[in-house]
């Protein structure tokens, strides 16, 4: 079984350029294939002489986790835009849950978008968990650097913001990170978002 790449419908984005998607998509490619890569040389190798490869393999094998969560993390990013800008629904049951955590709607916001100024290169993430405190979950907003380190392990993911330099620096300096960050939100469509949430709230 190979992966292949999706194709994702995106609209015009107001200040992210589509020379930006194209570099960001192709990114994305790279990482499916070389999951493809990786699995073949694994399977090669094991038939060739498993034993006399077993350093190989198993280094081949590490190596899988960023491949694959490179590919997954982008599918979930540019999705994200797919279809139109939409508003969220402020009275629904992710902005319920983000409020109960955060404060309001509006302070949930803020305290994702200053976790996304985090110095260095990474993803902002807001996870659900259905074992957290709350009787109905509770949501996270985590930073993590390499997409297959510091996941939270088994959460799944709402909103994924990538924060590598990768995802900006056709349109905007590292300087000016914070304006690709408001362009982020301001092409989001929220109910695409809300509709992850119920899946698994």
């Amino acid at each position: 079984m190979q992966y292949t790449s999706k194709k994702f419908d995106l609209p015009s984005l107001d200040g992210i350029s589509e020379k930006q998607i194209e570099v960001h998509i192709g990114l994305y490619e790279g990482y499916v294939k070389h999951i493809n890569l990786l699995r073949e040389q694994i399977a090669e190798l094991t038939a060739l002489n498993k034993e006399k490869y077993a350093y190989a393999i198993t280094e081949t094998r590490r190596r899988l986790g960023f491949e694959f969560n490179g590919m997954r993390m982008h599918e979930l990013y540019f999705s994200q835009w797919e279809g139109k800008k939409t508003d969220s629904n402020t009275d629904g049951a992710l902005a319920r849950a983000v409020a109960e955590k955060y404060g309001s709607w509006e302070q949930f916001l803020e305290h994702f978008k200053t976790v996304g100024m985090s110095r260095g290169i990474g993803w902002t993430i807001l996870y659900y968990d259905p074992e957290g405190n709350s009787p109905a979950g509770e949501v996270h907003t985590a930073w993590i650097t390499d997409h297959e380190l510091g996941q939270l392990g088994s959460l799944p993911v709402i909103l994924a913001m990538d924060m590598w330099e990768h995802a900006y620096m056709v349109d905007y300096l590292p300087a000016e990170k914070k304006q690709y960050i408001e362009a982020f939100f301001k092409n989001l469509n929220w109910p695409m978002i809300e509709e992850r949430f119920a899946k698994v709230a």
